[in-house]
């Protein structure tokens, strides 16, 4: 049994499919690097807009997750993901270099499962843990978060990521401190990042 984490990109047939992939393979790249030691089989993109890999610990994916989600808000990638995390079977041996060429039931229905999730207006499933319906409804809460910066708010969202306190982000962004503390309460930094010590709390206390 194993943490295998799937995902590929919202919408991608919207996008230049050039510049998409190249923002897709510093992604991938750059989170197996940071990551290394949690991970058991590397990130691996399996067709143009999808990756699988397999995780060492819970902990490990649902971090991976959020180095995601923030890495395309400093990036300004333009793209949204949609993940799949499941404990299940992998009955081939682990290929240690490239999520490539392994078989089981856990791969077979991580890949059902984000399939479906297409259909739904959520990024995120965790599956086959018992705290899969307390992470799933947390990460409702995550998207919400995530998904209610726009564009334009992607620089000042990085830096309150970044820098924390909102003078440091006024004096770093050359802003008015009081239009910033104001903005800090406009996007829900802090109520952003309760969320994730709630998704980091479930999962420790679900070991």
């Amino acid at each position: 049994m194993y943490y295998i984490l799937m995902a590929d990109i919202v919408d991608s047939s919207e996008y230049s499919s050039g510049p998409l992939m190249d923002e897709f393979k510093q992604l991938v790249k750059k989170v197996n690097k940071e990551f290394d030691d949690g991970i058991k089989s590397p990130l691996t993109i399996t067709l143009g807009d999808e990756f699988q890999g397999i995780m060492k610990d819970l902990s490990s994916a649902v971090d991976i997750i959020f180095r995601l989600e923030e890495l395309i808000v400093e990036r300004a990638s333009g793209f949204k993901m949609r993940y799949v995390l499941l404990y299940g079977e992998v009955e081939t041996p682990i290929e240690e270099r490239h999520a490539h060429g392994m078989l089981g039931k856990g791969l077979t229905e991580a890949r059902n499962r984000l399939t479906e999730l297409k259909k739904s207006f959520n990024r995120f499933e965790m599956a086959g843990l018992p705290i899969a319906d307390q992470l799933n409804k947390l990460f409702v809460l995550f998207q919400h978060f995530v998904d209610s910066w726009h564009e334009k708010d992607r620089q000042v969202v990085d830096a309150f990521l970044k820098y924390g306190d909102y003078k440091m982000v006024a004096k770093k962004l050359k802003k008015d401190p009081s239009t910033m503390w104001r903005r800090e309460r406009s996007l829900a930094i802090s109520e952003y990042l309760v969320c994730k010590e709630l998704i980091k709390e479930t999962v420790n206390a679900g070991h």
